[in-house]
């Protein structure tokens, strides 16, 4: 492989997301008919880049979690492609094919769709994707079954995707319990034996047994104490670099995600708003929203005062959101044209993107 098809493929985006939705229906009467959808993620476009970590915050209820397990695949999409890794020119040439209105050519676009599109895979194609990203649980209390002892659980992807004997599978799983910071002597318990931050690792451990390229992380730390926080947060930041993983870092934290993230996207009412680095976002955010949300963090030193920006309001109902943007109900600089028109993710400044009419004014 030459140097120049090398960092090629190291700076290209592992996944992209093309116009995802994800729509929960709502059923009503006798005969239980379709009268609505709970639109938990609209629209969303996005792309992370190999070997980063991006941050996607908003408040509960957004969409984030939704967004995150429908791009794995544990949510069936209502709609839209995501690609994972796959070369740009690829993911061009289909795009154009299902957007020139010619029949024939989106036809053709559906069945390379099939090939390449997670949301079209088969079952078999799937599962062997599945070796190649993976997902880390909110809280590992639930996520890991209590009736398993640990060497079981680690393995339970080793086999699923048959990919070592039992031998090397004993092999595997010591070595990846002293991964994520615990020994072989602690593979004959059960997870109710450890404390939180243990069983965490424990779920971190089992996501990387199959040597994943990417692994989303659902809020790993909010289930665990502060200093537990760091320890698992210095551990994905490690792995990460060791590993040269990618992630996905659903939080609502924004502390957490200002740490860990190299870029953060902000997301209300199931629509991204602004995606930025992480130094910009802090130093220059341009949404209302992501301004709001910055404004409530706290300040850890009694003399200093931060003024606060107080939303208005409570978050729209998902089914039966407001016409034009998302967020003028609550804006305080909405004007008319925000009722009618909802604004596209525009490109601010240098990858830096922003969701809004007024934010040149604001």
């Amino acid at each position: 492989m030459s140097a120049e098809v090398a960092v090629e493929q190291k700076s290209r985006d592992i996944i992209e997301i093309k116009d995802v939705k994800k729509y929960y229906p709502v059923k009503a009467g006798v005969f239980l008919r379709h009268v609505a959808d709970v639109k938990a993620v609209d629209s969303v476009t996005l792309n992370i880049r190999r070997g980063e970590c991006l941050g996607l915050v908003g408040e509960s209820g957004c969409g984030k979690t939704t967004l995150g397990k429908t791009l794995v695949r544990l949510h069936e999409a209502t709609s839209g492609r995501i690609y994972f890794d796959q070369p740009k020119e690829r993911v061009d040439q289909i795009e154009h094919m299902l957007t020139s209105g010619d029949p024939e050519r989106v036809a053709e676009a559906n069945r390379l769709r099939k090939e390449v599109d997670i949301t079209r895979l088969s079952p078999r194609r799937l599962l062997a994707l599945r070796q190649r990203f993976q997902i880390v649980f909110q809280d590992p209390s639930n996520s890991l079954d209590p009736r398993m002892l640990v060497k079981n659980i680690i393995a339970e992807p080793l086999i699923a995707q048959r990919l070592l004997s039992d031998r090397d599978i004993d092999t595997r799983v010591d070595e990846l319990l002293e991964t994520v910071g615990l020994t072989g002597e602690h593979r004959m318990r059960y997870p109710h034996e450890f404390s939180g931050g243990q069983r965490q690792r424990i779920a971190v451990a089992r996501a990387l047994a199959t040597n994943p390229e990417f692994i989303m992380m659902d809020e790993p730390t909010s289930a665990l104490d502060v200093s537990v926080q760091a320890q698992i947060l210095n551990l994905l930041k490690a792995l990460q670099e060791e590993l040269r993983l990618t992630y996905l870092f659903v939080t609502h934290h924004l502390l957490v995600v200002k740490y860990i993230s190299n870029r953060i996207a902000v997301m209300y009412l199931g629509k991204m708003v602004e995606i930025s680095p992480t130094p910009d976002l802090f130093k220059r955010p341009l949404h209302p929203y992501t301004k709001a949300l910055l404004s409530a963090i706290p300040v850890p030193d009694p003399k200093t005062k931060r003024e606060k920006i107080i939303l208005s309001g409570d978050v729209p109902n998902p089914l039966n959101p407001p016409s034009g943007c998302r967020f003028h109900p609550r804006c305080p600089f909405a004007q008319e044209i925000c009722k009618k028109e909802e604004p596209q993710l525009e490109q601010a400044y240098e990858d830096h993107f922003v969701a809004c009419h007024r934010w040149r004014e604001i």
